[in-house]
């Protein structure tokens, strides 16, 4: 019988070799202690995980692939990327996981992003295996030539390795419509196929599906919303503060106003606005999804009510709920610190580890609702899936259809994580559930699957 003491020797081991084997990938090594700090009540208490190899294999990538991409600018020079596509777990089903192009992205990266992908897809129920990808191409300032042309140059490695059946990629940060719209042109053009589902976040007319765009913040604010109903409140009336001015952030700030909640702020690598009469949507999304310009331009044309403040973070304004939804490691210890000197009662993940272990320590000591990212920001991978179910039946279904279906998975979702963590002696503590209830689906899928 394996006792506790066992475990955590184990897990202890698994830890330092895990480090060994992945040099120089503190981000990988955060996302994988983050889980294994939390399973040792179910090891202990359901022995056939605890099978010699089992949590080894989950945390090694099935495949990683790494690829020259050369593209050439407007005038004519040569640049070299490098791509990456990190295969991780296919147990449940395809590969499924975005793109980023973002000059900070390297394999360490792109493994934690992969591994986080695994239990987010588990959790949604939806049968989709866990994968990531992208490059250290940085679209920012460049044409919708150039953009095109790094597109097609990445496509053209990237096809050999996706397919609907295999690995189904979608956008993260700097791949939008835009970038999906080149992969999957060039794409089509290599295969001479037309097969919708091997892309996610497609044009509404040709394959894609209603509510991608909004999924992951919409479903981040269904997911605060939650922890706060169980705590006996409602997000109606509630003050927020939302990091980011990307997708994640735009769509966030949509659905806390629709749910009556008032988002104080959005931010960019240059400072951050507060708005006291609550962030215009309209005007963020005209000032970076149409014009892609600074925030610091949403102060100057929204008025008296809003000011920039140049190099801040958002954090040190005083809000009932937040919701990170720019990048990793973007709210700390001392972030957290000022929220909860400030009264925060929620937190929710709307980006990929955005909270950093320390932050994450303080919030629960705290007594703040915490909810991670592999549960809080499943909502985008959920109607990622949702199209690919539209594109294999070759059929669209309407917005109302796809927003009840993520706001019935986003519920999934919470009582799933909120129940996991009850039953194993950690009530209230959504980290712990989300590891292990997707630890526990993975880990039977590969248990019935065999040693491969």
């Amino acid at each position: 019988m394996t006792t506790r003491d066992d475990t955590k020797t184990r897990l202890d081991a698994l830890r330092v070799e895990i480090e060994r084997r992945n040099p120089a990938q503190p981000e990988f090594h955060q996302a994988v202690h983050e889980v294994l700090d939390t399973l040792a009540p179910v090891l202990a208490a359901r022995p056939e995980y605890a099978e010699p190899g089992l949590i080894e294999r989950l945390c090694e990538p099935e495949r990683q692939v790494i690829f020259r991409v050369p593209w050439q600018d407007d005038q004519g020079r040569v640049h070299v990327n490098r791509g990456f596509r990190v295969e991780f777990n296919s147990a449940l089903g395809p590969y499924k996981g975005g793109l980023r192009f973002h000059p900070s992205v390297n394999l360490g990266i792109i493994k934690f992003l992969g591994f986080e992908q695994i239990f987010k897809n588990a959790l949604t129920g939806l049968g989709i295996g866990g994968g990531k990808g992208g490059s250290d191409f940085d679209p920012h300032g460049r044409s919708d030539a150039e953009i095109m042309r790094f597109c097609q140059s990445f496509m053209t490695e990237l096809y050999r390795h996706i397919g609907e059946h295999t690995d189904v990629p979608a956008g993260d940060i700097g791949v939008g419509g835009r970038e999906i719209g080149y992969l999957f042109g060039q794409y089509r053009r290599i295969t001479n196929r037309w097969e919708a589902g091997v892309l996610t976040g497609k044009g509404a007319g040709w394959g894609g599906s209603a509510i991608r765009p909004e999924a992951t913040g919409y479903g981040s604010v269904l997911f605060a919303a939650a922890m706060l109903r169980e705590r006996g409140e409602d997000l109606e009336g509630q003050t927020a503060v939302v990091s980011g001015s990307g997708n994640v952030a735009i769509y966030t700030v949509e659905k806390l106003l629709a749910l009556g909640a008032n988002p104080l702020t959005c931010s960019d690598s240059s400072g951050y606005v507060v708005d006291d009469k609550g962030i215009d949507v309209e005007l963020l999304k005209q000032i970076k999804e149409v014009e892609r310009g600074r925030i610091s331009e949403y102060a100057e044309r929204r008025g008296a009510s809003a000011r920039f403040v140049p190099g801040g973070r958002v954090w040190e304004v005083p809000a009932d709920v937040a919701l990170p939804s720019a990048t990793q490691n973007e709210l700390d210890e001392n972030d957290a610190a000022a929220l909860v000197r400030n009264g925060v009662k929620a937190v929710a993940e709307g980006a990929n580890m955005p909270t950093t272990p320390e932050a994450v320590h303080l919030f629960q000591r705290a007594g703040v609702a915490f909810g991670p990212g592999k549960a809080a920001n499943a909502g985008g991978v959920a109607v990622s899936a949702l199209e690919m179910a539209q594109n294999h039946a070759r059929t669209a279904w309407s917005p109302t259809k796809v927003e009840e279906e993520l706001a019935h998975i986003m519920s999934a979702i919470h009582t799933t994580c909120h129940e996991t963590a009850e039953r194993y002696g950690a009530p209230g503590d959504y980290v712990t559930g989300a590891n292990i209830a997707g630890f526990e689906r993975v880990a039977d899928a590969m248990l019935a699957q065999g040693v491969i």
